[in-house]
């Protein structure tokens, strides 16, 4: 069955951001036949739906009051665009814009929305929204029972799509309108290297490394894998303990990542922890506690000292690499 699906895309420094792509390739899949669109709003906009592969329409506006995100403002962007194309399903990703824009477009549409989705899928001709449950201790599976059927995607839940057509239409939005939300001032966050949410293998340390020096070794090991490809992480309560920055944590109340490897080590697994990290392709854990929740996770995992097992697994990865 054929559905016609709106992406809610963002920019990223004038480009279509790495998640609308995303968006944009799940869609396609799931559309099987029906119409994909995509709205953007901010400088640049117009131009930058010509990257975005996989969607037929496009609906844009390069007014500079939307690069500061305004709920309000958005909404009444994003209804002409829905009142246009009458989609049967709208994906926005799980970002600042998601989270506010999910519900308030529930809301004005009388419908449903699931937030935080890993997972959208045709199942007999039916849209399904899978999401993680009980702190990320298990996976629930919706349906909808209205239209549009709206859900909020986690990063990295599909594969972007290489090559590809741009839209063939493309349709001006309206500029921005009276917001009731004045923004007094932005400061953004900085920070070095790859950050962790954009890593292919995370390597994470608990509060079982028992000491601030020890997230050294963690650093060790994404090192010997390669700083373009692998960056570390922390539980919450290593962070909450001082030992490494609140930006790095995995988790609930931290980031949400969803690498090629997950490096748990010294991490016990609780629910709060594996709702962040859930979505990994393998978990791996390291860990002296044979009942640790960890293995309820984990892919292969090794019972033991981390201060034993480490030193060994970067010597490895320097062989591997020709360090």
């Amino acid at each position: 069955m054929s559905h016609n699906i709106l992406v809610i895309g963002e920019l990223d420094e004038g480009s279509a951001s790495a998640t609308t792509l995303e968006l944009l390739a799940g869609a396609s899949e799931i559309a099987s036949g029906g119409n994909v669109s995509v709205t953007l709003l901010g400088v640049g906009a117009s131009q930058a739906v010509g990257a975005c592969a996989g969607a037929n329409t496009a609906y844009a506006s390069d007014d500079a009051q939307y690069d500061d995100f305004r709920g309000d403002q958005w909404i009444s962007a994003i209804q002409s665009a829905v009142e246009s194309e009458t989609p049967d399903v709208i994906l926005v990703a799980q970002s600042i814009v998601g989270r506010e824009l999910g519900p308030r477009l529930s809301h004005k549409l009388g419908t449903a929305v699931a937030m935080d989705c890993v997972s959208i899928s045709d199942v007999d001709g039916s849209i399904k929204a899978t999401r993680p449950c009980f702190g990320g201790n298990a996976m629930a599976t919706y349906g909808f029972s209205t239209s549009p059927a709206i859900a909020t995607v986690r990063a990295k839940s599909f594969e972007v799509t290489e090559g590809g057509s741009g839209p063939t239409t493309s349709t001006e939005l309206p500029a921005a309108s009276q917001s009731r939300t004045e923004i007094i001032a932005t400061e953004a966050a900085t920070a070095e290297g790859l950050q962790i949410q954009d890593a292919t293998v995370v390597v994470c340390g608990g509060r079982g490394l028992g000491d601030a020096e020890a997230f050294g070794e963690m650093e060790s090991i994404a090192s010997a894998i390669g700083l373009d490809k692998a960056a570390v992480g922390a539980s919450r309560a290593a962070v909450d303990l001082g030992w490494y920055p609140p930006s790095q944590q995995v988790g609930l109340t931290g980031k949400v990542v969803t690498p090629d490897l997950y490096l748990a080590v010294a991490v016990s697994g609780a629910s709060q922890h594996m709702a962040g990290c859930s979505g990994s392709k393998t978990i791996v854990g390291i860990n002296r506690d044979e009942e640790a929740n960890i293995w309820s996770f984990s892919r292969y995992g090794i019972i033991g000292d981390y201060k034993q097992v480490v030193p060994a697994l970067i010597e490895e990865l320097k062989k591997a690499s020709g360090n």
